[in-house]
């Protein structure tokens, strides 16, 4: 279900990511889906970010839509970024699989309420 590509020094528990995804694509009415994270340093998703978004900076987390071979798609965080901005990884992975399920939160106030709201009910049932 979750294929994780740590590519930095941080220590993670698959199983919590694995609990993580299970509950928010339970709650979304998701068959069970595959994910792949991958946890990069600044530099790499500076790069990254640079070269699909057009911005030149590091983010705490991108999210790349897949659907190829029942893979819903790929998560990129930054643990660094994500430490700088004072928000938990289980948060932005969170935000990630909301932005598969196509979830945008730069389309509209209305979208972006209805996502963070979500984002809080999921993060809520895994504290």
């Amino acid at each position: 279900m979750i294929e994780i590509n740590n590519l930095t020094k941080i220590h993670l528990n698959k199983g919590t990511f694995s609990t993580v995804a299970k509950k928010v694509l339970s709650g979304e009415n998701r068959r069970t889906e595959n994910i792949s994270l991958a946890l990069v340093g600044k530099k790499e998703i500076k790069k990254i970010n640079k070269k699909f978004r057009k911005k030149d900076k590091a983010t705490d987390v991108l999210s790349f839509e897949l659907k190829d071979k029942n893979l819903l798609g790929e998560i990129i965080i930054c643990p660094e970024v994500v430490k700088e901005k004072g928000e938990k990884i289980e948060e932005v992975f969170i935000h990630g699989i909301l932005h598969l399920l196509g979830y945008d939160h730069e389309k509209s106030k209305s979208q972006a309420e209805e996502m963070e709201k979500r984002q809080e009910k999921y993060l809520s049932k895994i504290k």
